[in-house]
């Protein structure tokens, strides 16, 4: 791999794996910095890569072990028991990083009071629109366990929602 071929990744990709390492870890300098050492990481490993899947599933995939290794060195217990960061402030994140309607505001919050394998595939499946088969890839699955956590998520953001009352206000809107 060259200089130019990483940068064309980068300038492909960079984004969206900024924002979905951004979603996973709520502070935008450690989003950067993971989004960083996701491209080191490729540009370093580019003979490992298979091309039997695509550039986009292999760089999701190491920047979801970027995130994870992130969480295990930073709060080794809250991994170990399945447990996600709590937000410093209680605010949503900054405007200018991702601009939310209200709606997806509480959704976005939502999406965070769930389990991390629960708020993984919700995030690659429905918000990064990945396939099934690109979201079983980056997350080491089998494409019968993303449909399955898929449903179970679905199911379970559906209670935060309407524990918090956004589903019933919609409802209530429509």
């Amino acid at each position: 791999m060259d200089q130019q071929e990483l940068n064309e990744w980068f300038n492909e990709y960079g984004e969206s794996i900024l924002t979905y390492i951004l979603l996973m870890v709520r502070d935008y300098q450690q989003a950067e910095d993971l989004t960083q050492e996701t491209f080191l990481k490729a540009y370093r490993s580019k003979q490992q890569f298979k091309e039997s899947s695509s550039v986009k599933t292999w760089l999701f995939s190491i920047a979801h072990n970027a995130t994870i290794d992130h969480f295990r060195k930073k709060h080794p217990l809250k991994h170990y028991l399945g447990l996600t960061m709590e937000e410093k402030d209680g605010m949503p994140l900054p405007e200018q990083i991702i601009e939310m309607n209200e709606e997806s505001e509480e959704l976005y919050r939502a999406i965070q009071q769930l389990k991390p394998t629960y708020k993984h595939v919700i995030i690659l499946r429905k918000l990064k629109e990945f396939s099934t088969s690109e979201t079983a890839h980056v997350l080491n699955w089998s494409e019968s366990k993303v449909k399955m956590t898929l449903r179970r998520a679905l199911v379970e953001l559906e209670k935060v929602l309407t524990r918090g009352g956004v589903i019933n206000e919609i409802n209530r809107s429509i």
